[in-house]
Parts: structure tokens; C-alpha cells; sequence
């Protein structure tokens, strides 16, 4: 990891040190996924190229498809124009992004009335998770 962190210093941390990251297929351009990371995870990242998340709900570093196997190759990283956002343009590894089996975890489309799934599951998370899906 860099000793000189500039980088990392040029970014807007929210009050809990968190910045939200934007997980976006390379080649489609669709929206895959929303997380978290710290300086750490960011660190993480950079270091093996692939994403590494902070996860608010485990309070633990979260290596992107350390259990399914469906990991996110980052070929590109970028911030927005305030730097309080991160944008990782990604291969997604299985095709898989959410835990619920699905290519992206923007899935639900509104209807007017309620929230209904607009796309397919493409693997059962029991298959991908081993009887252990993540919710």
C-alpha cells in the first residue's frame, strides 16, 4: 500500500469514515451494485484489483465474492466532482452481482403502486451459497 496517501485524502469520508461505491459492468454500463468502503477497503482494492467492501451490517472488510465465487475485477476507478462518491467500472466474475442470484442488486422496478422484480434469478443462492445465502 502507498505510503504517500493523497489519494485517499482527496476523497470526502462521511462521519463514519465510509464512502459509497458505485459497482457498474464494464461493458453493459448497467448499475450492478451499491456498497461501501473505508480508506482500507479502498487500500484493499487498489492493491489486488479487485473489490473489496466494508460491510456496515458485519463490521468487517468484505472481499466481494469470497464466498460465491462471483468477484469483481476493477478496470477502472473513479470519483465524482464533490470526491464523496466512487465509481468502479468492473468485470463481474459468474455474471452474478447480488446475493439473491440476480445480475444486478437493482432488480425491483417501482410500479406505480408497489415494488415488483424485474429480472430473472439466475442462480438459486442456495446453490451459490451452499444452504447459506446471505440476506
Amino acid at each position: 500500500m502507498s505510503a504517500d496517501a493523497g489519494w485517499l485524502d482527496a476523497l470526502r469520508w462521511d462521519a463514519d469514515g465510509l464512502i459509497p461505491a458505485i459497482a457498474q459492468d464494464a461493458t453493459s454500463g448497467k448499475v450492478l451494485m451499491l456498497a461501501w468502503m473505508n480508506r482500507e477497503a479502498l487500500e484493499r482494492t487498489v492493491a489486488t484489483g479487485e473489490a473489496v467492501y466494508w460491510s456496515r451490517s458485519r463490521s468487517r472488510f468484505w472481499h466481494k465474492g469470497e464466498e460465491s465465487g462471483h468477484v469483481q475485477k476493477v478496470l477502472d476507478l473513479r470519483t465524482d466532482c464533490d470526491s464523496d462518491a466512487l465509481l468502479l467500472s468492473i468485470e463481474q466474475v459468474g455474471g452474478i452481482a447480488c446475493h439473491t442470484g440476480r445480475q444486478s442488486c437493482f432488480y425491483r422496478r417501482f410500479s406505480g403502486e408497489s415494488w415488483e422484480d424485474a429480472e430473472p434469478v439466475l442462480k438459486d443462492p442456495k446453490d451459490i451459497y451452499q444452504g447459506n445465502p446471505k440476506k
